[in-house]
């Protein structure tokens, strides 16, 4: 009976070994591959996870002279301020109000782009059109600030130019509380919806051609195409892009905040981001603003769980 109960024991140790054993030869197999890997890794390691020993002075009085491990411990009263400061939640309604008319009017462009693209079928025109909506991708918001500028100016911007003519008064769009957000959130669509619609056109191009072609023989047009085949076939990036998104919700985009607004629209325009480098930067107020930034990535962490909980209830694929 020992005997068995040795041998048993061996075979089990056996079967152990051999997951590892694979997991080695795997790695040894595609070491180019992890290779590759590496420079990425090294870049959240170092500009994402050590960071996060940072977070700790949320929790302190911190003090650049003193240190991390010599400032004074408050615990929550940087959290307490923070929840009881007016313009906190100014700030906090203008970053949401601005990240959901994002969401809502730019998440679906580059769907909606790669979908058209998809449907061209002169390869020429077809590729200059994705040039050039790909092409304010790689412009930074200084370059794009200055063309907004420019264009949208009261007194010698084309806008305002073709408003004149048709007996409209000029706006000066930029220093209007009415217009500033409809601005920020056009130029970002303009900006980035050619970069994003690569990925949707590489889920189009996973597409059977034999499913479109069976759906032809059926009768069915181009929009009962786009309806029936395209779009579900690419609901699990739709999905997963969405779940990515909700994430950096309260993340809309510090460049172009700060780029755009002035004084005249602090009230529609100060956001987040532009709060806690104004507060913690200008004003070394960094404890409080730690705690302000800690806040933003708690809710960020919980709309992601939650959507990708829902998601997984709807039958989809979510991130983890």
């Amino acid at each position: 009976m020992a005997t068995v109960d040795a041998a048993e024991l061996q075979r089990e140790a056996g079967l152990i070994a051999k997951p590892k054993a694979r997991r080695f030869r795997t790695i040894r197999s595609y070491w180019d591959l992890y290779l590759i890997m590496l420079p990425g890794i090294l870049f959240f390691a170092v500009y994402k996870y050590l960071p996060m020993w940072g977070v700790v002075i949320a929790f302190q009085d911190f003090s650049v002279f003193a240190g991390i491990r010599g400032s004074e411990w408050v615990g929550l009263a940087h959290f307490k301020e923070m929840f009881t400061d007016d313009d906190f939640y100014n700030i906090f309604l203008n970053t949401l109000l601005i990240s959901i008319y994002k969401l809502v009017w730019g998440f679906p462009g580059p769907i909606i782009l790669a979908i058209m693209l998809n449907e061209v079928r002169h390869m020429m025109y077809k590729r200059s059109i994705q040039t050039l909506v790909y092409l304010p991708h790689f412009l930074s918001w200084i370059i794009i600030g200055g063309i907004l500028i420019n264009v949208l100016s009261p007194s010698s911007g084309i806008v305002n130019a073709i408003l004149t003519s048709l007996g409209f008064e000029p706006i000066f769009f930029l220093a209007s509380p009415e217009w500033f957000r409809t601005v920020i959130v056009a130029s970002d669509i303009w900006k980035e919806v050619g970069w994003g619609a690569i990925i949707y056109l590489a889920a189009i191009a996973g597409i059977d051609p034999q499913i479109y072609e069976a759906a032809i023989v059926d009768g069915a047009n181009k929009w009962k195409q786009i309806l029936h085949i395209t779009l579900p076939s690419m609901m699990g990036v739709i999905v997963i892009l969405l779940l990515l998104r909700l994430g950096h919700v309260l993340d809309v985009g510090f460049e172009q905040i700060f780029v755009l607004y002035n004084p005249l629209v602090y009230d529609v325009a100060d956001v987040i981001e532009t709060y806690v480098y104004r507060v913690g930067i200008q004003q070394a107020q960094f404890s409080f603003t730690t705690a302000v930034g800690l806040f933003k990535a708690v809710i960020g962490l919980m709309l992601v769980t939650l959507a990708n909980h829902g998601a997984k209830k709807l039958g989809q694929e979510g991130i983890w």
